[in-house]
């Protein structure tokens, strides 16, 4: 891998102000020469020579001059050879042969296509993951790939991939992670496998989230009508548990209490009739005896 070389580069407005006065210098060498040569006096063709070789090196040293803007790097290149990276923001100058190459160390979000993989369980589903990162080694983004953006997101949708055909949609066993119930340690998931993805380039991942998260098409409806039946379990469970509880609670106030005493026939009579008034999901109508408890 190509180890990033952070290199300080002179400031830009020191070497543009010495250019300036050395510019200004060499031309009025080059006047008096021309002035002295129309004269007849001294070697002015000297001058005129002399001044206008430096006047074009000074033109080329101006082409060293360069602006960094914040969170930005230039990465520099002398003949096809890394020389190292500039970060400090501002006006700047650097050996006119450097080739520079713009990089830019802002954050970036990359909203992925949704993908339709097959869960764990084998079931079609529909999955998109929105990702936060930037570069943090511009010589490995610059060098050890071909496009570290376009590097980004294949591999991006690489990893979500694996990721949907390494869970299940929604937990079918208590404790079991899931896409679906488990955001937080799906997302360090899926964030862990797309920083080792992505290594290579230079790229820090700061976040990874499933941004959509759905069952495909023709099985929707049937794994609508499976939730709904496992949320009217779960309701029911909840029901019967409540039911039991103040039936037993029931019987024992009234034991405790001396209200009445029942026996075994009397308590499964009344123990029926509560349940069927506690876990209906109609409303009751009762009926009253008017005789005797007998």
């Amino acid at each position: 891998m190509t180890t990033e070389i952070s290199k300080s580069q002179k400031n830009g407005w020191t070497m543009f102000f010495i250019f300036f006065i050395c510019f200004l210098g060499f031309i009025a060498l080059l006047v008096t020469g021309i002035i002295a040569e129309e004269a007849y006096e001294g070697d002015g063709i000297v001058q005129i020579f002399v001044s206008i070789f430096f006047l074009v090196v000074l033109i080329f040293l101006f082409a060293g001059l360069f602006v960094v803007e914040p969170n930005e790097a230039v990465v520099l290149m002398l003949a096809g050879k890394y020389k190292g990276t500039e970060k400090t923001s501002g006006f700047r100058w650097a050996n006119p042969l450097f080739t520079k190459k713009k990089l830019s160390l802002r954050s970036r979000n990359f909203d992925s296509q949704k993908l339709k993989v097959n869960d764990k369980n084998g079931n079609p589903i529909e999955i998109s993951a929105v990702l936060v990162w930037k570069v943090n080694n511009t010589a490995q983004a610059a060098f050890e790939v071909d496009n570290y953006i376009d590097y980004v997101h294949i591999q991006t949708e690489s990893a979500v991939r694996h990721l949907a055909t390494s869970y299940a949609y929604d937990n079918t066993e208590h404790g079991e992670i899931s896409l679906r119930s488990s955001i937080d340690e799906v997302s360090d998931a899926l964030k862990k496998e797309i920083q080792e993805r992505v290594g290579p380039a230079g790229v820090l991942i700061e976040e990874a989230r499933i941004n959509h998260l759905a069952y495909a098409q023709e099985i929707a409806q049937a794994m609508l009508r499976r939730q709904q039946a496992e949320a009217i379990i779960a309701a029911r469970q909840k029901i019967v548990e409540g039911a039991v509880s103040m039936v037993e609670m029931a019987l024992t106030k009234l034991k405790e209490q001396g209200v009445i005493d029942l026996d075994e026939e009397r308590k499964a009579v009344m123990v029926s009739n509560l349940m069927v008034v506690l876990c209906s999901d109609r409303e009751t109508q009762p009926i009253i005896n008017t005789g005797t408890l007998y």
